[in-house]
C-alpha cells in the first residue's frame, strides 16, 4: 500500500511539472509567457495629456473630435494618450500605429449612449467580417499598442441594453446585431499588445475583443457587467477572435455572459474563409471569476481551438467552468485543452451541447461533423448544481476526455460520460450527490 501511495504522488508531481511546462498538445511553452513587466510608459514617447488640449473634464459633452484630434497628433510623433482624472464622454476613437493609451487613476473616458456618435466600419463581429459600429476604443495594425493605468472605461451600457430588451419583446428571433451597440474595446491586427491594470465596465456589446492578434498579453483587468436590475445582454469580457500566443492573468471578470469566449468564425464553409482563423496557445491563469454564463467557452463562432490551458482560478458562481457550443452548421475542432487547479462554485463543471442559434446551413448539402478531442480536467474542487451537462449528437464526436483528481458536491451527477466520449479516462474522481 505504501508503495503505491508513493507511486501515485510521483505520478501526480510529474503531471504538475509537465503542465506547467508544457502546452497540452506536449509542446514546450515559450518563455515569453513568464516574462512579465508593467507598461512603461515613460519609454513610449511623449505625453499628450487630453487637457492639455482643450479636451475638457465634462461628463455631459460628447468630445469624440476633440480627443481624436489629441490622438492623431500623438501618431505623428509617437506617444501617449494620457486622460487625465476626471471624465471625457467619446464616441469611436482610433489609435494608430505607436499611439498608446494611458488612463490615470480617478480617470474615466465613458462612452457615449448614442449610437450615432459611432462610425461605421468594415470590422469583426460574429465570426463575420462586415460593416458594423466601431468600437469605443479602435486599434487596428497597431503593433506594440498598450492600455494602461488604473482609470476605468465606462461603456455606458444602460439605454443599449433596454433598447435591446425591448426589441426582443417585439422581435422574439432578432439576433445581436439587430439592436445597434458597440463595444468597448476591439484591437485587431496587431502584435505585441498589452492591455493592463483599467477597470473595463458596463459595455454596450462585447466588452473587449481582439482579432488576429499575436502575443497579446491581458492582466490586472477588472470587467463587469450587471445581471440586475437590467441585464446587459452579450456582454462577454475577454473574445479571443483567431488569435495566436495569449496570456490572461491575474484578472476578474463577471458580465452577463461569458467570461471568456473563443471565437474564429462560423458557418458551413467557415474553415474555408481565409478571414476566419484558428485559436492557439492560450494560457488563462491566476483569475477570478464572478457571475457569467461560462469561465472558457469554445463558440458560438469557432473553428479550431487549439492549446488552451485554464489553470490556477478561483470561480464565484459561473453557470459553466468550460462550455463547448456545438454548431450543426458550422466545421468546428476543439483539441487540446487543459483545465486544471481550479476550485469554487458553478452550475454545471462541462456544459457540452448543440448549438442552434440562428443555424444557417445556407448552400452545403451535408451537415459538417465536429470533433472535441483532448480534454484534460485536473485538480478540481468545486460545488455545483449538476456535474456534468452532456448531450450526445451525431453532429460531432467527443474523444480522449480525462477527469483526475476531481471533488464536487453536486445537486445531481448529470451526464454519465461513459458511452458518450470515446477513451475517456476517471481517475480520483469523487462526486458527492446531495440526497433529497
Amino acid at each position: 500500500m505504501k508503495k503505491i501511495f508513493s507511486l501515485s504522488i510521483m505520478t501526480l508531481l510529474a503531471n504538475v511539472v509537465l503542465a506547467q511546462n508544457t502546452f497540452p498538445d506536449g509542446t514546450e511553452i515559450p518563455r515569453w509567457f513568464s516574462q512579465s513587466h508593467p507598461v512603461d510608459i515613460d519609454s513610449l514617447g511623449r505625453r499628450f495629456c487630453l487637457t492639455d488640449y482643450g479636451v475638457t473634464d465634462d461628463s455631459t459633452v460628447v468630445q469624440t473630435e476633440q480627443i481624436q484630434h489629441v490622438i492623431d497628433l500623438a501618431a505623428k510623433q509617437g506617444g501617449v494618450v494620457v486622460v487625465p482624472r476626471g471624465t471625457f464622454l467619446s464616441g469611436s476613437l482610433f489609435f494608430a500605429p505607436k499611439t498608446h493609451l494611458h488612463l490615470q487613476e480617478g480617470a474615466v473616458l465613458k462612452g457615449s449612449d448614442d449610437i450615432s456618435d459611432f462610425d461605421i466600419v468594415e470590422t469583426r463581429i460574429e465570426g463575420r467580417t462586415l460593416k458594423y459600429f466601431a468600437a469605443l476604443v479602435n486599434a487596428d495594425h497597431c503593433d506594440g499598442f498598450t492600455l494602461s493605468g488604473k482609470g476605468t472605461i465606462n461603456g455606458n451600457g444602460l439605454r443599449y441594453w433596454k433598447s435591446f430588451w425591448l426589441r426582443r419583446a417585439v422581435i422574439p428571433k432578432c439576433t445581436n446585431m439587430d439592436e445597434l451597440r458597440p463595444r468597448i474595446l476591439y484591437v485587431s491586427n496587431s502584435n505585441n499588445v498589452r492591455v493592463e491594470n483599467v477597470v473595463i465596465k458596463d459595455s454596450p456589446f462585447w466588452s473587449t475583443h481582439y482579432y488576429r492578434c499575436d502575443s497579446l498579453r491581458i492582466s490586472k483587468l477588472r470587467i463587469t457587467s450587471p445581471f440586475t436590475p437590467v441585464k446587459a445582454p452579450s456582454t462577454d469580457a475577454i473574445d479571443i477572435d483567431a488569435c495566436n500566443t495569449v496570456l490572461i492573468k491575474d484578472c476578474y471578470m463577471s458580465v452577463n455572459d461569458d467570461a471568456i469566449a473563443l471565437k474564429g468564425g462560423k458557418g458551413p464553409w467557415a474553415d474555408k474563409d481565409s478571414t476566419n482563423g484558428a485559436n492557439t496557445n492560450i494560457i488563462i491563469e491566476d483569475c477570478t471569476f464572478g457571475l457569467c454564463h461560462s469561465v472558457v467557452t469554445c463558440g458560438s463562432e469557432s473553428i479550431l481551438d487549439h492549446n488552451i490551458v485554464v489553470r490556477r482560478c478561483v470561480t464565484e458562481g459561473a453557470r459553466s467552468l468550460l462550455t463547448l457550443k456545438m454548431r450543426p452548421d458550422t466545421p468546428q475542432n476543439y483539441e487540446y485543452i487543459s483545465i486544471y487547479d481550479i476550485e469554487g462554485t458553478v452550475d454545471r463543471m462541462i456544459n457540452i451541447a448543440p448549438w442552434t442559434q440562428f443555424y444557417d446551413l445556407q448552400d452545403r448539402n451535408d451537415t459538417p461533423l465536429s470533433y472535441a478531442d483532448n480534454v484534460v480536467m485536473r485538480n478540481i474542487k468545486i460545488k455545483c448544481n449538476t456535474f456534468l451537462n452532456v448531450r450526445p449528437s451525431e453532429h460531432y464526436r467527443l474523444s480522449n476526455f480525462t477527469l483526475e483528481n476531481v471533488e464536487a458536491e453536486a445537486n445531481s451527477y448529470g451526464t454519465r460520460l461513459e458511452g458518450v466520449v470515446d477513451n475517456l479516462k476517471l481517475v480520483d474522481v469523487v462526486v458527492d450527490v446531495e440526497k433529497k
